[in-house]
């Protein structure tokens, strides 16, 4: 017998949408204020997964220029009907306080891989929409209401409203069907047509440690909703020993053979607490039972990590490099920059041959412009490495390697100069907001040559090192706490995961580069 083992997306891949079309299987996920926007995973045997696309590629499908931290896509949904591939998705522009700016769309291709259209607008009323064909070819759009009025329930409920694809927009009444249960923070509707009844899967107790799975079903799409009588589905709540924490979120599909799974969101705390990877997808098995009601295969409503999988041929994947030598016209899929795509008027992959330059913009405080390439921490015991050259002229430049959460937290080993020393290294930090030189001293460097930099983390544990050419590595400080770098480190409410990268800066304006000639991600675990 075959297993899946959880998560199967690990690292920052959030409220996942799963499909089948043919023999292929796609999650997307959700991915915040990094461009470009949504991941969308492959599989053939829901065991092994790669990341094939990212379908909002270009500013007029998405300019988060400006978006607030753990703004942008939230909660994308992918479907497929009649030889079509439909992304709904939500471009947040604002979540603090009692209002919410959710703008929702729609892009479309024939080819899961694109090119994708540009987005079609079809509501600002809440966010988590999903789109439902129904089996007479009516599409319907769901999502959260959001009701920010004083003494109101904020989770106002689930709506539906048809779709006219004629018309490319949202035409009848909207109609509230469902106003969610006593857990509360009623959220991510999906809608299902199965053994003549609508099921309405939709996450309840909020995206953190009383998350939940709530399933309701009807003979009519608009209701009236009867909720599972063992609701909820799944959870974590209140078993803290699980493994898989914060599990909710979810979607439902259907194997060639008939067998069912769920995907949905996760978490592993590293230390009890504290989720430095960000939020994950993992995949259930799943059965109807007599009463027509979905159950997890083992029992329970709790996430297992060791799972059965489907009865299908295995498929693995050629695994990604773990060094990226830059030598590619384009950058690597599993690269994201910052709220704007990788303009070449500040990264080039063709200036210099065989590095990647990048000239230096607005600070990491920056909503707008910042040099910045990353990619997700996937692993709890990880090493990055790079090699730089950087010749600042003055203290506001500064390039180097970085762990990255949002402009609240981060901890930057960084190459710059200081008067009376010259080029030096040294360590910055923001840790909730507040600046910090974790250094009594930065550490002076030769005037020129390339720098090499490295980052060791295990666990809630990182370790900075550098060298030159001729020396071999030495650590850069001591071990640094990075429990910071997680979702429930600060209020309000925030959603992405650790990223580590490169950066460079420019405060004064003038664009300074610095080149890097690889980047290493190798985890050890």
């Amino acid at each position: 017998m075959n297993t899946i083992t959880n998560p199967v997306l690990r690292g920052f891949n959030p409220d996942p949408s799963i499909i089948r079309a043919g023999d292929d299987y796609y999650i997307a996920t959700s991915t915040f204020e990094w461009f470009p926007g949504v991941q969308i995973h492959h599989s053939r045997d829901l065991i092994h997964w790669r990341l094939l696309k990212h379908p909002l590629d270009r500013i007029s499908q998405l300019n988060m220029q400006g978006n607030g931290d753990s703004d942008g896509v939230w909660a994308p949904c992918l479907s497929y009907d009649n030889g079509i591939f439909y992304l709904i998705f939500t471009d947040v522009k604002s979540h603090k306080g009692a209002f919410k700016d959710t703008h929702n769309y729609m892009v479309t291709a024939t080819d899961i891989e694109g090119p994708w259209s540009e987005p079609v607008y079809l509501n600002s009323s809440g966010f988590d929409p999903s789109l439902f064909h129904d089996d007479d070819g009516r599409k319907w759009l769901v999502n959260m209401l959001w009701d920010f009025r004083k003494g109101k329930n904020k989770f106002g409920g689930i709506v539906v409203q048809e779709y006219s694809q004629a018309e490319q927009k949202l035409v009848g009444p909207v109609t509230n069907i469902f106003k969610g249960t006593e857990l509360g923070f009623t959220e991510a509707p999906h809608l299902y047509r199965h053994n003549g009844y609508y099921y309405l899967f939709t996450a309840e107790g909020g995206t953190r440690y009383q998350h939940t799975v709530t399933v309701a079903r009807s003979a009519s799409l608009l209701g009236p909703y009867e909720v599972d009588p063992l609701n909820p589905v799944l959870t974590s709540s209140g078993n803290p020993g699980l493994t898989l924490q914060k599990a909710g979120h979810a979607s439902l599909v259907e194997t060639q053979a008939g067998e069912w799974y769920m995907a949905h969101l996760c978490a592993r705390p590293v230390d009890g607490h504290h989720c430095i990877l960000g939020r994950e997808t993992a995949l259930q098995k799943c059965y109807w039972d007599k009463g027509g009601w979905l159950r997890l295969e083992g029992g329970g409503n709790s996430p297992y990590v060791e799972v059965q999988a489907p009865s299908l041929p295995l498929h693995p994947f050629e695994p990604e490099s773990e060094r990226d030598d830059f030598n590619e016209p384009l950058l690597g899929n599993h690269w994201s920059t910052l709220r704007i795509p990788p303009d070449p008027s500040w990264l080039s992959l063709s200036e210099r041959e065989g590095f990647l330059r990048l000239k230096g913009m607005e600070s990491l405080s920056s909503l707008h412009k910042q040099s910045l390439v990353a990619r997700r921490q996937q692993s709890f015991w990880f090493e990055a490495e790079t090699v730089i050259e950087f010749e600042p002229a003055n203290f506001q430049q500064m390039a180097g390697l970085i762990l990255y959460y949002n402009t609240q937290d981060y901890v930057y080993l960084r190459i710059t100069h200081l008067e009376q020393h010259g080029r030096v290294i040294g360590i910055i930090q923001s840790k909730h907001g507040v600046y910090d030189e974790l250094l009594a001293a930065d550490l002076q460097l030769p005037e020129s040559g390339p720098i090499r930099l490295k980052a060791i983390v295990n666990r809630d544990c990182l370790q900075f090192y550098y060298a030159t050419e001729a020396d071999s590595w030495r650590p850069v400080g001591e071990e640094i706490n990075i429990l910071h770098l997680s979702d429930e480190a600060a209020e309000p409410l925030r959603f992405t995961g650790t990223f580590v990268g490169v950066c460079v800066q420019d405060l004064g304006g003038t664009r300074k580069h610095a080149d890097f000639d690889y980047f290493v991600y190798r985890e050890m675990e």
